[in-house]
């Protein structure tokens, strides 16, 4: 299995300076200044002593209870630029003292329990790819904090080829699980930018959304059953595809993010593998022509499987193709569609899709651009790496909000981001997923970094969330809250909300060992 560096996305192999093209257009906008990392972070001490974690030991097996430094290294946070940043700094202050891998829902259970006997903070880590600080539990007033590395649960359980479901176990990462139910004949189709090293159990815990979401649907909407291990005991969900025995427990999991139990179990929604996959782009001569043509596609019931759009901006610099990023452009913007499933299926939804966009106004541009998005889709992330590697602040933030919001939010979003980063601050957006009633806006952001550059952008994510509270949108659509959003979790769901959530996570976790500081406001 790869593991991915504190100060760096992906794989080690992967990782490159930035191209010719994008240098060249860096330089321009940004200039360039070598920032090198850190050679090697030192972690602190553990601060759990042997004789504590020998039961643990005695559990799960000496060789699964780790606290060398360089596993603990491994476990540090997530992949948020300040996680870099802090990293490459020379900070892993938030070092587990120990990470510890059950082998089963009974071994988690048994972690659960002497954690509980111990008040040791417990981080449930899967596949260490949250950007919203879900990894940084807070320690203060616990014996010591370990990772609860599901990496060994990356069993496909079973498959259910008539009723089509699968069980898939948390620690499976994105690439493993299609591979498994490929076997099978069958596919998920969640496809995250973090695809490539999430796991199935952080899709559950922070309620993802894939890239192919408008013909598969989010990861919540995939999910039909779930086995949980908290303090108090295990919780078993999901005896029927729909039921109305009460509110949706299910869902009281799901975005969870750890703080109210450990999902061991997932049972999802599957679907043949597609015989026929096809991309293509389309041309659009502003951002509010093609977001009125996704709408119309939405609204219509004629949603491809994959279906974006970029603004002007992005457009420009071709975000939406990294082998090209600073190459030519064709101007307006462009929206990349995708169909997947027989031929049949996809030739009559493409001769429908085509014949919408073609009367909104929109210029078929081919497969060409469509392919390149495909084949360059898991990229973004290691050219952010490169251009931190250079002085240029790179972070992404994501919110969502109804038709009729779109644009205001998209303008207040733009604004607070520009103003608190200033002059020659870079802005890109597209359209990420889409409904009827609504959609997702997706923004990166480039600046050029100053003397203390966490600072720097912990002023603007602020500056943006109270803009996307303002506006009326969601503090966050597919990221989660982790502990970067919890501060505009209540102004979202209203005191009574956030009381209930309390009250849920001191009945499920009463000694308050889960992921601590983490979701509950």
């Amino acid at each position: 299995m790869i593991e991915m560096h504190p100060q760096r996305w992906g794989d080690p192999a992967r990782a490159a300076a930035l191209p010719d093209s994008t240098r060249g257009l860096v330089e321009l906008a940004f200039g360039l200044a070598e920032t090198p990392a850190a050679e090697r972070v030192a972690v602190p001490p553990s601060a759990l002593a042997d004789d504590l974690l020998a039961p643990l030991r005695d559990a799960l097996g000496a060789e699964h209870v780790r606290t060398d430094d360089e596993t603990r290294r491994l476990r540090t946070r997530g992949k948020s630029t300040p996680d870099l940043l802090k990293a490459r700094a020379g900070d892993l202050a938030d070092a587990p003292d120990a990470v510890v891998r059950p082998g089963s829902h009974a071994e988690v259970e048994a972690v659960l329990a002497w954690a509980v006997e111990h008040h040791v903070a417990v981080v449930p880590f899967g596949g260490g790819t949250s950007v919203t600080g879900g990894l940084s539990a807070r320690r203060d007033g616990f014996a010591g904090l370990v990772s609860l590395d599901l990496v060994r649960m990356d069993r496909l359980v079973s498959v259910d080829h008539e009723s089509m479901t699968a069980v898939l176990e948390p620690g499976l990462r994105g690439p493993d699980a299609e591979a498994l139910l490929a076997a099978e004949g069958v596919l998920l189709g969640h496809y995250p930018q973090s695809f490539e090293f999430a796991s199935i159990g952080g899709f559950a815990a922070t309620r993802s959304s894939g890239q192919s979401s408008a013909g598969y649907g989010r990861f919540d909407a995939l999910v039909v059953g779930l086995r949980v291990a908290t303090p108090r005991g295990p919780v078993e969900l999901g005896s029927a595809p729909a039921n109305a025995a009460g509110p949706d427990l299910r869902q009281l999991f799901l975005g969870s993010e750890g703080a109210f139990g450990v999902i061991t179990a997932v049972t999802v929604r599957v679907r043949p593998l597609p015989e026929t996959t096809v991309y293509e782009g389309w041309h659009w001569p502003s951002f509010a022509a093609g977001a009125d043509a996704m709408r119309a596609l939405a609204q219509s019931g004629l949603l491809p499987t994959v279906l974006r759009l970029s603004d002007e901006a992005e457009t420009a610099i071709n975000l939406a193709r990294p082998d090209s990023i600073g190459g030519e452009s064709a101007g307006g913007c462009l929206m990349i569609t995708g169909y997947e499933g027989t031929p049949s299926a996809v030739a009559a939804k493409r001769t429908a899709v085509t014949a919408l966009l073609t009367g909104l106004g929109g210029t078929s541009a081919g497969p060409e651009p469509g392919e390149a998005w495909a084949h360059g889709r898991f990229e973004a992330p290691y050219l952010r790496d490169a251009m931190l590697d250079v002085g240029v602040l790179v972070e992404t933030l994501e919110t969502a909000t109804f038709w009729s919001n779109r644009q205001a939010l998209y303008d207040a979003v733009r604004t607070a981001l520009e103003t608190s980063l200033g002059e020659g601050t870079l802005v890109l957006c597209h359209v990420s997923h889409v409904y009827e009633t609504g959609c997702s806006l997706y923004f990166t952001v480039a600046a050029k970094g100053d003397a203390d550059p966490l600072a720097q952008w912990l002023a603007a994510k602020r500056a943006a969330s109270d803009a996307i509270v303002a506006a009326g949108a969601t503090i966050t659509h597919h990221h989660a809250v982790g502990t970067d959003h919890k501060p505009w979790l209540t102004a979202e769901i209203g005191e009574l909300g956030a009381s209930v959530l309390r009250a849920v996570k001191a009945d499920l976790d009463p000694t308050g060992v889960l992921n601590p500081g983490v979701l509950i406001p």
